[in-house]
C-alpha cells in the first residue's frame, strides 16, 4: 500500500512537471508573438516615416521647379538639356563612324593577308612548275645523250 501511494505521488509529480513545461512553452510562444507584433508595428512606422520623407522631398522639388519657372530659368535649362542631348547624339554618331572605319580597316587587312597568302601559294606553284620543267629538260637531255651515244655506236 505504501509503495502504491508512492507510485501515485510520482505520477502526480510527473503530470505537474509536464503541465509546468507546457505552461512555460505557451508563455514563451506568447512572448515571441508579442515581439513579432511590436517589430511589425515599428517596421510599419518606419515605412510611414520614409513615405512622409519622400512626400516632403517631392514637394520640395516641385516647389523648386515652380520657383525656377517664375525666374524664367526653366526654359534656359530645357534648352541646355536639349543641347547636351544633341551633343551626346553627335558624339555617339562619331563613335559609330569610327567603329565602322575600324571594321572596314580590319576587312581590308584581312583581304591583304589573303592576297599575300595567294601570292605565296602561286609562287610555290611556279617554283614547282620550274622544277618539273628542269627535270623534264634533264630527262630529255639524258635522252639526247643516250641517242647520240647509240648513234655513235651504230656508226
Amino acid at each position: 500500500e505504501e509503495g502504491e501511494r508512492e507510485r501515485q505521488r510520482e505520477r502526480e509529480r510527473e503530470r505537474e512537471k509536464g503541465r509546468e513545461e507546457r505552461k512555460g512553452e505557451r508563455q514563451r510562444e506568447r512572448e515571441r508573438e508579442r515581439k513579432r507584433v511590436r517589430e511589425k508595428g515599428r517596421e510599419t512606422e518606419r515605412k510611414g516615416e520614409r513615405e512622409k520623407g519622400r512626400e516632403t522631398e517631392r514637394k520640395r522639388v516641385r516647389e523648386k521647379g515652380r520657383e525656377r519657372e517664375r525666374n524664367g530659368e526653366g526654359e534656359r535649362e530645357r534648352e541646355r538639356d536639349r543641347e547636351k542631348g544633341s551633343e551626346r547624339e553627335r558624339e555617339k554618331g562619331r563613335e559609330r563612324e569610327r567603329e565602322r572605319e575600324r571594321d572596314r580597316e580590319k576587312g581590308r587587312e584581312r583581304e591583304r593577308e589573303r592576297d599575300r597568302e595567294r601570292e605565296r601559294e602561286s609562287k610555290g606553284e611556279r617554283q614547282r612548275e620550274k622544277e618539273s620543267e628542269r627535270e623534264r629538260e634533264r630527262e630529255s637531255n639524258g635522252e639526247r645523250q643516250r641517242e647520240k651515244e647509240s648513234e655513235r655506236e651504230r656508226e
